[in-house]
């Protein structure tokens, strides 16, 4: 971001009452803060809550908000971090509430096709899973376009480079991974 760029947002936010830069942010960023709350728990519905907990723990902070330069990216960060917490307790809910016959695919599409479908998607969110947090969460968010290497590092208290790195060496690991899979199907 330039000098001139930071200067005019922030002449903007002066200008404009407190109340007005939470309605701009929302505006602004409720799309990305959907994708990554989205990317963390998979779940239309429970995205669509982590969203809305994002934006009432950032009126909690609508002080806070004025002052900050970087709204994506503390946003982004705020929303990395309500999705991981969900993520926690909807695990912990879907443990103790499974019960067999629960999720059965629709009959809209050819049975062989929808079990497919399903199969590659959980073995992809399995080798995901079983990255450390270390490398899968830089690899995550760099998957969303929207965000920086410089506001991961931002989020994850850790260097741009860093963040570039963990995330080539998470793409190795499953690109290793899925090719032994292949090779062991064989």
């Amino acid at each position: 971001m330039t000098a001139d760029l930071v200067m005019a947002e922030t002449a903007i936010a002066v200008a404009q009452p407190e109340e007005d830069l939470l309605e701009i942010a929302v505006r602004d960023h409720a799309r990305m803060v959907y994708r990554i709350a989205y990317c963390v728990l998979r779940n239309s519905a429970e995205a669509e809550d982590a969203v809305q907990e994002v934006f009432l723990r950032a009126v909690r902070y609508e002080k806070k908000l004025a002052g900050v330069r970087d709204r994506k990216a503390w946003l982004a960060q705020i929303a990395w971090r309500v999705a991981v917490e969900r993520r926690k307790h909807v695990t912990q809910d879907a443990a103790r509430n499974e019960e067999p016959g629960n999720n059965l695919p629709s009959t809209d599409d050819a049975a062989d096709r929808v079990l497919l479908e399903k199969e590659r998607g959980e073995f992809l969110q399995q080798l995901i899973a079983g990255l450390p947090d270390q490398l899968r969460d830089p690899l995550v968010l760099s998957a969303l376009e929207e965000l920086s290497p410089r506001e991961i590092g931002t989020m994850l208290g850790i260097s741009e480079a860093a963040v570039r790195s963990r995330a080539f060496r998470a793409r190795q690991i499953l690109r290793e991974r899925m090719v032994a899979r292949m090779g062991a199907r064989k």
